[in-house]
C-alpha cells in the first residue's frame, strides 16, 4: 500500500507467459503471498472508496450484479498492483527489513511466474469491466495504467503517495460511470477526500520504512516532509475532513453522514497522537487503523440513504 519498493528489465529466458506454473503447494503459497492475500488491509483500503462511490451513485441501493463486479475487481486489481510493485522492487526489497522475505526476493516465485500471474489478473479485470459500459471501460484503462506506474514513481518523485491516491480514488468515478453512465461534478469532492486520506495513511506507512528507503534511494512523502511530517499529516487530515464535509453538502446528505465525518475527525486526531514521536510501531498502528475510517464513512453514507428510505 504504501512505500513499497530498482526496476531492471525482465531477465528470465524468453518462453510462454500464458499461465503461471503453480504446480506445488509452495508455489500456491508464494502466489497468495505476492498477491497479499495474507495482508488484507490493502484490499480494505481500496474497497472503501469503491463502495463509497457505489453507495452514493445508487443512493444506498446498488444492484447485486454491480456489487459483485466491483467486489471482484477490488480483489483482482489489488493483487495485480501488488505483483507489479514486487516486480519493480525485486532488486531492492532484499535490503529492506519489512520486505526481505517477499517471494521474488527468496526465489519462491520466478519473474516469469509473477509476470504470468499479473497478466492473468489483468485479463480477469478486463473481463469484469467488459460487463459494464463504454464509459467505465475507458476509465478502467486509465485506472489500470495508474496502478501499474505507481511502483515506478518512487524512483522519480518524492510524491508517489499522490500517485497512489489518484489510483485508489479512480474507482469512485468508475463506480458512478457504471451506475449512472455519467460523472457528476460533485463526485470530485469524494475523490479529493480519498486522495488526501491516502496520502495521510501511506505517509504514515512510509515513516516505518524511512531509514531503509533512504539507504536504497527510494523516495516518499515521509522523506520529503522530514521533521515536518507530523505537522503536514495534520494539515492533510484537516483538508481531508473539509473535503468529506463538502462532499456531504454537494450531495445534500444528512446528519447521519455528518456524524460519521465527525467520528473520522476524532480518529484523525488519535492517529496524529500515535505518530507524534515517530515510533515505528505506532506509525504502523495508525496506518493499520485507517481501515476503520473507510468503514465509518461507508456507514454514514448507507445510513443516510437507508434511514431516508425507511422514513419514506
Amino acid at each position: 500500500m504504501a512505500a513499497s519498493h530498482e526496476y531492471s528489465p525482465l531477465s528470465e529466458p524468453s518462453s510462454s507467459l500464458n499461465t503461471p506454473d503453480l504446480g506445488g503447494p509452495s508455489k500456491w503459497r508464494a502466489a497468495l503471498e505476492i498477491m497479499r492475500f495474507d495482508k488484507p488491509i490493502g484490499t480494505f483500503l481500496l474497497a472503501a472508496p469503491t463502495l463509497w462511490g457505489i453507495a452514493l451513485a445508487n443512493e444506498g441501493f446498488p444492484s447485486l450484479r454491480l456489487l459483485a463486479i466491483f467486489s471482484a475487481g477490488i480483489v483482482v486489481m489489488r493483487a495485480a498492483g501488488c505483483i507489479a510493485n514486487d516486480l519493480a522492487d525485486r532488486n531492492l526489497d532484499g535490503h529492506v527489513e519489512r520486505t526481505r522475505l517477499r517471494p521474488l526476493v527468496t526465489g519462491a516465485l520466478t519473474v516469469k511466474e509473477a509476470v504470468a500471474l499479473l497478466l492473468s489478473l489483468l485479463a480477469t479485470a478486463l473481463g469484469l469491466v467488459a460487463l459494464t459500459n463504454p464509459l467505465t471501460i475507458k476509465l478502467s484503462l486509465a485506472g489500470a495504467g495508474l496502478a501499474m506506474i505507481y511502483p515506478l514513481m518512487k524512483r522519480i518523485t518524492h510524491l508517489p503517495q499522490i500517485a497512489l491516491g489518484i489510483a485508489f480514488s479512480w474507482s469512485i468515478p468508475m463506480a458512478f460511470a457504471a451506475s449512472i453512465n455519467a460523472l457528476p461534478s460533485a463526485l470530485w469532492w469524494l475523490f479529493t477526500a480519498n486522495l488526501l486520506w491516502t496520502v495521510v495513511y501511506d505517509t504514515q506507512y512510509a515513516m516505518v520504512d524511512r531509514e531503509d528507503d533512504l539507504s536504497v534511494g527510494i523516495k516518499s512523502t515521509a522523506i520529503l516532509f522530514g521533521n515536518l511530517d507530523v505537522r503536514i499529516i495534520g494539515l492533510l487530515q484537516c483538508l481531508c475532513f473539509i473535503a468529506f464535509w463538502r462532499c456531504g453538502v454537494a450531495f445534500s446528505l444528512g446528519p447521519i453522514y455528518y456524524a460519521a465525518v465527525s467520528a473520522v475527525g476524532i480518529l484523525f486526531a488519535r492517529h496524529l497522537w500515535l505518530i507524534r514521536d515517530r515510533d515505528i510501531t505506532q506509525c504502523f498502528a495508525a496506518f493499520n487503523q485507517s481501515k476503520w475510517i473507510g468503514l465509518i464513512i461507508l456507514m454514514g453514507l448507507c445510513g443516510h440513504f437507508w434511514m431516508g428510505a425507511s422514513a419514506g
